[in-house]
Parts: C-alpha cells; structure tokens; sequence
C-alpha cells in the first residue's frame, strides 16, 4: 500500500489522524510545526516526538514535497522553480531578492482560463486548479532551497501572481492561506501576503471580508474596450463595477489597494491613456505598480520605449498619484509568468 502525503491534511484533519492513532491531538501542533514551519521531510528528525509516534506515521504516511524539475538562477540572484507534483504537473515559483530579503511569487493554477493576450501563462489555457497543500508547499520548496544553499536572507513576503487567477480557484486559495498563516506554520502575517487578481465577481469580495492578505489588482487598461481587446475574460466584470469594487474596499490604516498595470508599447502606454487611468481611479486608495512589458515567446506585443515610460510615469505624479516602477527581474531566466515552462513543455515536444 502506498504511503499517504500528510502535506495533504488540513490541521483539523491532522488532529483527527492523531487521534485515530490513539495520540493526543496536541501532537498535532508538533507535526504540524516540523512538517510546516521546519520544513522536515523526514519525520525520524522531530525529536520531541515519541519513536513509538513516529513509528506509526512511517507505516503509512509520508512527507513529500514537490520535486524539483528545474532550477535557474539569475545574475540579479532572482531563482525560478519549476516544480513537478505527483500527477507529474509543472509549476512555476519565483524568488524574488529585495534588500536583504526574498519576495516569493506563488501560483495558484496550472494554466489559466482569462485569456490575457501578453500572458504566457493565458495562452496555455486552464489545466488544473492546484490544490490548498500544492500551492502552500511550493514555500517549503523555496525553503528548502535557500537552507541547503546556507542562504540567511529570510522569506518575507508572498504574491500570489504565478500561474492562474487565484480568486477563480478561491476554495483552495483559502486553505493554502489558512496553512501560511498559522502560527506554527510559516506564520505570514495579512501585511506579508498580496493576492494579484484581475478581478472576480463576488469572489473579490470574498477575499477583502476574509482579510488574509491585500488585494493587486491586474487593470492593464483604464477603458472598458480596450481591456476587452488584451484582457477578454478580466473584461467579462465591467471596469466601472470593478471600480466601485474598490472604491468600497475595507482597508486598515495606512493600507492601499495595489493597481498592476502592464506597459504594452503602442498600446496602452501613452500619455492619454496614462490621464485616463488617472481619472478611473480618482475615487480608489491605492497605488499603481508599472511594470515594462517583457516580451514572452510567442507573443506579439513589443516592449515600451523608456521614453514612453517615463512620460507615463510622470503623468500619473504631475496628477497627485502614487506610481511606482517595478523594476523586471530575471529576464535572463524567463522569468515572467509562464514563460520557463513554455519553454519547458517546447523542448519536451
């Protein structure tokens, strides 16, 4: 009989495990936080655990994590991962260095159904939804990577701007939120954790009721037509609902709502559109991430000029908005979204 996985149980389930192995349920915590916040695989290393425990966990469960398919490493020291899960699915995950600390980029899906046309990922089309554990475990693989590595930069942040919309497969977003942010687990604070959406009717409220992370929001268009020409199914909630969305969103104190907008050259870049955005999103508390286009392959859209940037930019402060420049990195290991397993599955076929 095949060993089962225990990454799969929820705390609750774990608890239950435990007590139907005759143990007392505050072993739980104990498993939970080896297998979570230590990142263990190889449970006969949790000494505080009886060996009589331990010896009934070896029978018939096991620690597995996601195995590594792929590793790159940038000069920017940016890693992409891609990972490969039990049914043989590749995933991506990113680590991403800021200072002296990792941002991890994590993905919620394999495949994507939004059809975003500049997204490596959106041409795919949808696959599977990763389950709760898959998409929580691709930290611990992250982890594991930087302790072999005797890295000490601590993984302080999570955004969930990977592979797939995270909203369309909430349920299981839900549970790996509700693993990241256990306190014997690896313990994310709301602060820490950002979710990237393009926005999902009903399930967008969801999340800012369940107050587990800040919302980014992928706009890419400041009119309703033109996100129907990239975006067709962002598109499918209309901008102006989308907007009253956020106009209402609950936020704490000193919180904003994040607005990702991708410059595409000559198409959403210039300055009309830039007094556009500015004017959809008076009445938002938020800031805007610009991000230059990094062209994937396959894809038709060219990168935007600097000048062109630079005006953009510069449009949106001369009109009192907070506007950031995200500086791309890893472009020298694909690392934007979807493209190192494109790249992957081409070499395969």
């Amino acid at each position: 009989m095949s060993k089962k996985n225990l990454l799969t149980l929820s705390f609750e389930e774990l608890e239950q495990t435990l007590d139907d192995l005759g143990e007392p349920r505050f072993r739980a915590k104990q498993v939970w936080q080896w297998i979570w916040q230590k990142g263990v695989t190889d449970l006969s290393l949790a000494t505080n655990l009886a060996k009589s425990l331990r010896s009934k966990l070896d029978q018939e469960w096991t620690v597995t994590h996601p195995a590594l398919h792929t590793v790159r490493e940038s000069r920017d020291k940016t890693v992409k991962f891609l990972l490969r899960y039990e049914d043989g699915a590749l995933i991506e995950t990113v680590l991403i260095p800021e200072g002296e600390r990792y941002t991890q980029c994590i993905s919620t899906q394999l495949g994507c159904a939004m059809g975003c046309t500049f997204c490596s990922t959106g041409m795919m089309g949808f696959v599977r939804n990763l389950k709760g554990w898959e998409i929580a475990a691709q930290v611990l693989a992250a982890g594991t990577y930087l302790r072999e590595r005797a890295i000490t930069a601590p993984l302080k942040n999570l955004v969930f701007m990977g592979m797939g919309e995270p909203l369309l497969n909430w349920k299981e977003v839900r549970s790996s939120l509700d693993i990241l942010h256990h306190p014997l687990g690896p313990d994310f604070s709301r602060r820490r954790v950002t979710l990237s959406t393009v926005g999902v009717r009903g399930i967008l409220e969801e999340f800012a009721a369940a107050g587990l992370g800040l919302p980014a929001i992928s706009l890419h268009a400041p009119t309703q037509e033109l996100r129907e020409q990239i975006m067709p199914g962002a598109a499918r909630l209309p901008l102006g609902e989308l907007i009253s969305i956020l106009e209402n969103y609950p936020l704490r104190p000193r919180e904003r709502v994040t607005i990702e907008y991708v410059l595409l050259g000559g198409v959403n870049d210039s300055v009309h559109h830039a007094r556009e955005l500015v004017r959809l999103l008076a009445r938002v508390k938020c800031k805007v991430n610009l991000i230059a286009y990094n062209p994937g392959p396959g894809i038709e859209y060219r990168a935007p000029t600097r000048e062109a940037i630079l005006a953009f930019e510069k449009t949106l402060w001369d009109k009192g908005m907070t506007a950031v420049l995200r500086k791309s990195k890893g472009q020298d290991i694909a690392a934007a979204c979807g493209q190192l397993k494109t790249e992957v599955d081409q070499q395969i076929l």
